[in-house]
């Protein structure tokens, strides 16, 4: 102990554990019994309490804080945000005793770290339910600051003030709480750049693994590798995530770029985002050597202690034989004593009633569960599922979901990340967990449902709601744009018309729709147009649940050529004068009702594409009308993208009927094909010769196909790797000789979204890249920050 209120963690008394909070008594025991942790400090309680005695309130209400009983009106809004407001001001005014900086600053000067952060660390009185204190996690942030007395001061009264934020006084009136009982203590630990960092638990005999590339932030943008690890069998699961940056500790003479400061929350300035390399990326962030190493730290821990635990821990990279160090402990109790409210915690789920599947569409929602027999179900039986339910079924056709609108989520036994059903549930803002095996036999009708499309976790049954999640608004304007990534600042605050323009010549940045809501709101992103518009998802309701053969019998085709039109109008006139890629109809058998042709027993390699329209040419040249209709309408900057060609002579067959139309008469207009069939890694050339003006490369198809993976199957999602090498060679193969032969080469997919290939396509020449809307900010601010280095490098 340096002064009274100051204690290390290696000499906390089990009688000082109220003074320094249950996170910090835990890990100071840990550490007392020789386990690997972070070293750190205790800024008592008692600190906090002196601080608001001595205060001159204005206010008699105020005046034996921190000893009087604090009422708050918690259904009266003002009054909560007005006592908030006056009680956090005081607290970031008031001066903190020199002697305590003195010590702090002494004691950080022995870390020699480039940071610190200060974590709340909470007890309760006795006789109050001690599960509380682990439940309120999340309730206080933690802040990371610069270690010097004046960087500190503020940390340390920005955590005591979040105490009453008037959420937090909101929570604690709802439990039942005086405020006086809370005793807040604060734990100071130095902070520098790791390998990895993580989260564990113990479930049953399994050991839950989440794990990140740096710091431990990136754990809350939902992008971590997950594990699991059985003690009594020894076999290891991995479920890769999705990350992108790694968090580091910027040097303390290091300045955050403009852009950037809005990605990190809070005043954590000293922290930058790096960008994974590929090959990082790609690798999983604990082999099994170290996943095994780990497991038998947690269960050591935790049958030291004699209770579950949750511990946060940090990988170093050269601290061996112990490279994982304890970042912080905090008990799970068995049994949580309900108290005299429904207000529900923001713990963790209960994994009890847990299954696994694929985060197919994000967003975390919970309702009730509708079983969907989707070998039975009518279409009209559709649109009277109740708003709000959450749709449990074996599988779900793209069709169906554009008529599941009103839902809260879905969850489906069979389908991949990269099934159209997938991407309509994303553009549509319904999260999605697919691949989830048995859930429409164990999930049954009429039962409380959670998921989390984040992560693709679905729970069922009685369980711990966690405070921020909600049920998603489909009619918030950027609903459709909400993402759990550290971007979604910057689509809601309207910073998109703030960012610098790309300086040409540069790869363009294109987004990919296909459904016309919010489309001004799109058009308003730093885009350079529509890469990709995906037509057979566009023109679902137009079906109505018909095969579009079907449809097309059964109405004029005057009367069709009109309805697509106005479809497709609407896009390029948000766009204008950015040009617009229609993709046309590729039907794939299992994704339509089987009306008109039989289903296919391998629809991926089934009568679509290209080829599809030389047995039925009414079909396209419907298309090709519209598109000339629009064109006519004085929008010149639509342009056309031929799917799944198979062959030159495919090609061929389309120009022939596109030029009959009249398309080509427009000077802007171009003929693309999807370069996704793997013949056309031969046959570019001669596809240019027969008129082919640039390419899109639909990396969903060309991977399935080049690793003969079916992108649909839920069990085949892990052999799904767009990052295999022989995907990324045919990519570079493919760029590469669009730049020889003279023409363009946009890319489409999910691939650039995980690694740093978007690096390397830039360095091939790729001519444009195409994204999802949700993930605009994030590649066009990688784009920017790899021209920026690039351009960094070529000055010096």
């Amino acid at each position: 102990m340096v002064v009274d209120d100051i204690y290390w963690l290696d000499q906390i008394q089990p009688s000082c554990r109220s003074a320094v909070g249950d996170k910090a008594f835990y890990l100071g025991l840990l550490m007392q019994r020789g386990y690997p942790s972070v070293p750190g400090l205790v800024v008592s309680a008692t600190v906090l309490q002196q601080l608001l005695a001595h205060m001159d309130w204005q206010e008699r209400m105020f005046a034996d804080l921190p000893n009087s009983f604090l009422y708050v009106d918690a259904n009266n809004p003002r009054q909560l945000q007005r006592i908030a407001q006056q009680i956090q001001h005081a607290i970031q005014a008031a001066p903190l005793p020199e002697t305590l900086l003195d010590a702090l600053q002494t004691s950080m000067q022995s870390w020699q770290s480039p940071a610190v952060i200060v974590r709340p660390s909470f007890s309760l009185q006795p006789g109050l339910d001690p599960t509380i204190s682990y439940r309120s996690i999340g309730l206080l942030n933690s802040h990371i600051c610069r270690p010097n007395r004046e960087a500190l001061a503020q940390a340390l009264k920005q955590t005591w003030s979040e105490l009453f934020r008037a959420r937090s006084l909101f929570y604690w009136q709802r439990l039942g709480i005086q405020i006086q009982h809370v005793q807040l203590a604060l734990l100071v630990q130095p902070m520098q750049s790791v390998l990895a960092a993580g989260e564990s638990q113990i479930i049953g005999s399994q050991v839950q693994v989440q794990a990140v590339w740096g710091l431990g932030q990136a754990l809350l943008q939902g992008s971590a590798d997950r594990y699991s690890f059985d003690l009594q069998s020894g076999l290891q699961t991995h479920h890769p995530g999705q990350q992108t940056y790694a968090y580091r500790v910027a040097a303390a003479d290091s300045t955050v770029p403009l852009a950037l400061s809005a990605w990190l929350p809070d005043v954590q300035t000293c922290l930058q985002l790096e960008l994974l390399s590929s090959s990082q990326a790609r690798q999983p962030v604990l082999p099994p050597v170290q996943l095994q190493q780990l497991a038998h730290l947690v269960q050591q821990v935790q049958t030291e202690l004699g209770m579950p635990l949750a511990l946060e821990w940090m990988l170093e990279a050269d601290s061996t034989p112990a490279p994982f160090r304890l970042v912080q402990v905090m008990p799970q109790f068995g049994s949580l004593r309900r108290l005299g409210t429904q207000f529900r915690s923001s713990s963790a789920l209960s994994s009890q009633h847990r299954l696994i599947g694929l985060a197919a569409a994000p967003g975390k929602t919970v309702g009730t569960a509708w079983l969907m027999q989707s070998d039975t179900e009518q279409p009209t039986d559709l649109e009277t599922i109740p708003v709000g339910s959450i749709v449990i079924t074996a599988m779900v056709t793209p069709e169906q979901v554009r008529r599941l609108q009103q839902v809260a989520g879905i969850v489906t036994e069979q389908g991949g990340m990269t099934s159209h059903a997938a991407i309509l549930a994303r553009e549509l803002n319904i999260p999605a967990v697919v691949g989830v095996e048995q859930a429409t036999h164990l999930i049954h009708s009429g039962e409380r449902v959670a998921i989390d499309g984040d992560q693709g976790e679905v729970y069922w049954g009685d369980f711990n709601l966690p405070s921020d999640w909600q049920k998603p608004s489909h009619s918030e304007p950027l609903a459709v744009f909400a993402t759990p990534r550290a971007n979604a600042d910057l689509l809601t605050t309207g910073q998109t018309t703030k960012l610098a323009a790309p300086r040409t010549p540069r790869t363009r940045l294109f987004v990919t729709l296909s459904q016309p809501e919010h489309l001004a709101t799109v058009a308003a992103l730093p885009v350079d147009g529509v890469g990709l518009l995906r037509s057979e998802l566009m023109l679902l309701d137009l079906f109505e649940q018909r095969h579009p053969e079907v449809w097309l019998r059964q109405q004029p085709i005057s009367e069709i050529i009109e309805q697509i039109s106005q479809r497709i109008q609407p896009f390029a006139a948000a766009f204008m004068p950015r040009p617009v890629f229609y993709r046309s109809l590729d039907l794939r058998s299992h994704e339509f009702s089987a009306t008109a042709s039989e289903a296919h027993p391998h629809p991926m390699l089934g009568m679509r594409g290209a080829l599809s329209y030389q047995f039925n040419p009414d079909l396209f040249r419907v298309q090709l009308a519209a598109l000339k209709q629009v064109q006519q309408q004085g929008y010149r900057n639509l342009s056309l993208l031929l799917p799944f060609v198979r062959t030159v002579e495919e090609f061929v067959f389309c120009r022939q009927q596109v030029e009959q139309v009249g398309l080509t008469q427009e000077p802007q207009f171009q003929l693309w094909i999807m370069a996704e069939v793997p013949s056309v890694l031969f046959l570019l050339p001669d596809y240019v010769a027969a008129g082919v003006q640039g390419m899109a490369i639909g990396t969903n198809d060309l991977t399935q196909l080049l690793l003969g993976v079916d992108r649909d199957h839920a069990q085949m999602a892990a052999a799904f790797d767009p990052h295999h090498p022989a995907v990324v060679r045919a990519i570079q193969q493919l760029v590469q000789t669009a730049r020889q032969v003279g023409i363009a080469c946009s890319i489409c997919g999910q691939t650039f979204q995980h690694t740093n290939l978007l690096s390397a396509l830039l360095e091939w020449g790729i001519t444009a890249i195409s994204v999802d809307p949700s993930e605009v900010e994030l590649v066009f601010q990688a784009m920017q920050q790899l021209y920026e280095t690039s351009a960094g490098l070529d000055s010096d």
